[in-house]
């Protein structure tokens, strides 16, 4: 397994990128603060149920095509 070439351009630019990375911190977010959902008066879950909306994103964005990453100008 290796990169591909342009893997720099990629973590700058990709949308499928960015939906990971979100759904990752909301994971974290998941995890470090159930104590804090009533404070914050938010439903039980709310962060489990954005991590898995940001993931569907990331699968939606890692197939639409995005010329300024790939360089295809359909």
């Amino acid at each position: 397994m290796s990169l591909v070439a342009n893997w720099r351009q990629l973590l700058k630019r990709a949308w499928s990128l960015r939906f990971i990375a979100l759904t990752f911190a909301l994971i974290a977010i998941d995890v470090a603060l159930p104590a804090f959902e009533d404070a914050l008066g938010l439903p039980a879950r709310t962060f489990a149920v954005l991590s898995g909306l940001c993931s569907a994103a990331a699968f939606v964005a890692r197939l639409l095509p995005q010329p300024s990453i790939s360089g295809d100008e359909q």
